[in-house]
């Protein structure tokens, strides 16, 4: 709930006892540098309490009170029958989207129609009013050129735990990735902040203002004729083109990524060669462990069959 002075929230059950840096940053969609600002300037309260500490944590029922972080009147977004999706799990509380490539998972800035969330309002109208009035259901994304898992909330209640599972980082997210050149080691992790170009505001960069971001990378073949390489990656945070700039970072571009220098001689692919292969999460009623996995769809698996045998990974 917004207001002319900032943004009100009541904390909820699934973020009960966390910093409020943290819960700042979640909420408003901000760094966390952006967060211990607010603080720091004793714009932050808490019950009614001006709160400086970004250590604090913060309680079930508490209402946090952010001065200055006006948010902007959100769009809500019409039901359009039109947008079809393949849905690989669905109970009363979550489902579980196979996303295929060139589908906007919400409206945004350019695309405020013929989105996901437009084909979900359609399909599943309950979750209107889950979560966000704009990206109702929605707990995470996947770029428009990446296929694959996602999961979207139904209720409240599997909404809030769902974003708690993601905060903490107990959802298991693996992403099948083909780079340009051929990795030094066979295993490894990218560590370094992610946040808006300086150069350019429409990408990503690595930066040392930008969020904590890490990814996890394993190789699992590599082709001599072009230099690519078939990596498996795996989030432990969730930055906005996260696997794309850390690949690039390292020298090693996603095929077909012209955003990030994954444009090449040799070989051609109209998208980053990038899929969400594996989604688990802990069921928000029952606590069951979920496990899902989306096969590589077919301009993907064209590629790879397209490169013949692949060489041993540590070569």
């Amino acid at each position: 709930m917004s207001d002319d002075a900032g943004f009100r929230e009541l904390i909820p059950p699934a973020l009960d006892g966390e910093r409020i840096d943290r819960i700042i940053a979640l909420l408003a969609d901000v760094s966390r540098n952006r967060a211990a600002a607010a603080l720091t300037a004793g714009r932050v309260s808490v019950d009614d309490e001006v709160v400086y500490q970004r250590s604090r944590r913060v309680h079930e029922g508490e209402e946090l009170v952010v001065a200055g972080f006006e948010r902007e009147t959100e769009h809500v977004p019409g039901a359009e029958p039109s947008v079809r999706f393949d849905i690989l799990y669905a109970d009363d509380d979550v489902l579980v989207i196979d996303k295929p490539s060139g589908l906007v998972v919400h409206p945004g800035a350019g695309n405020q129609t013929g989105t996901l969330v437009n084909g979900l309002l359609a399909s599943h109208p309950e979750i209107a009013g889950v979560g966000s009035a704009a990206r109702p259901g929605i707990v995470h994304r996947l770029d428009m050129g990446t296929s694959g898992a996602l999961a979207v909330a139904r209720t409240q209640m599997a909404y809030d735990s769902l974003v708690a599972q993601l905060a903490d980082r107990s959802v298991g997210r693996r992403y099948q990735a083909l780079s340009w050149g051929h990795f030094e080691a066979v295993k490894g992790v990218v560590d370094a902040p992610v946040g808006r170009s300086p150069k350019d505001r429409t990408r990503m960069a690595v930066v040392g203002s930008g969020r904590p971001a890490r990814t996890g990378y394993e190789v699992s073949a590599a082709w001599a004729s072009p230099a690519v390489s078939l990596v498996t990656c795996t989030l432990e945070t969730g930055r906005t083109h996260q696997i794309r700039v850390h690949l690039s970072a390292i020298g090693h571009p996603l095929l077909g990524d012209g955003t990030y220098g994954g444009e090449r001689s040799g070989l051609v692919l109209d998208r980053p060669f990038l899929h969400a292969a594996h989604l688990s999460f802990d069921h928000p009623a029952t606590g069951e462990r979920l496990e899902f996995d989306s096969p590589l769809p077919a301009d993907l698996r064209a590629v790879l069959d397209g490169l013949g045998e692949p060489e041993p990974a540590d070569q």
